[in-house]
Parts: C-alpha cells; structure tokens; sequence
C-alpha cells in the first residue's frame, strides 16, 4: 500500500486531540513512508519535504502519545534506520480505520456536494 492517495484525498480526516497536538493526512502518509522505507529522511523525501520538517514532524508525533511512534537509530558503520514501534503501527492503524469508515459513511452525501459543484473536478466523472 502507498501512500500517494492520501496526500490529496477527495476526503481526508485531520484529528485534533488539543490546539498543538493532531494528526492529519501528512503526518499519517509521513509514518506510512517510514515503515516502508526504513528511513525519516527517506520518507521525507518521498513526500518532498526537507530533513529537518521530517524529524521536527517525528519529533511532534513522538511527544504527543504515552509512548514513541517512531524509534530511530543514528548512522554509522552500523548503518541507521527507523521503524514504527507498535504503538506506531496501532495509531496508523487506528487512522487509516477512522478515515475509511468516515469515508463509507459519508459516500452518498459527497457524491451529492460532487454532483452540485458548478464544474466536475478533473479526472472525475461523475
């Protein structure tokens, strides 16, 4: 599974549990790429964004849950990486069945605001 849809869906969910701390399409697609690639830089780059918005965006998801979503290891002889811990796979998780359902649920009524737009979006039709 890629990430690419959910960076501009028809309909995306964004989850504001305070004022500083949410989680929306970005930061979801963000942590998709990590666990894909191995890689905060890596995935950053998939999304074109910079090194340092990737690591400030780990650092902000880490600090918002009881325990790290992301767990990354320094480069080196060893080599570096990153991975989702599981807490970081159960909030993915969580997301990606928050969105779906909204989706399902409120299939008919965007087909409805779809159908009244003065002119159909490109690629759509209908």
């Amino acid at each position: 599974m890629t990430s690419t849809p959910h960076l501009r869906p028809e309909f995306f969910i964004r989850l504001f549990f305070t004022q500083q701390d949410m989680i929306g399409p970005g930061k979801v697609a963000l942590l998709e790429g990590i666990e894909r690639s191995g890689s905060i830089s890596a995935a950053g780059r998939e999304m074109g964004m910079s090194y340092k918005r990737a690591w400030m965006l780990v650092e902000t998801l880490n600090g918002m849950f009881s325990a790290p979503l992301v767990e990354s290891a320094r480069g080196g002889a060893g080599g570096g990486g990153a991975s989702l811990t599981d807490t970081g796979r159960q909030v993915l998780a969580l997301f990606r069945e928050i969105e779906a359902a909204a989706t399902e649920v409120n299939a008919e009524r965007l087909a409805a605001l779809r159908g009244m737009l003065a002119k159909a979006p490109p690629g759509n039709n209908g």
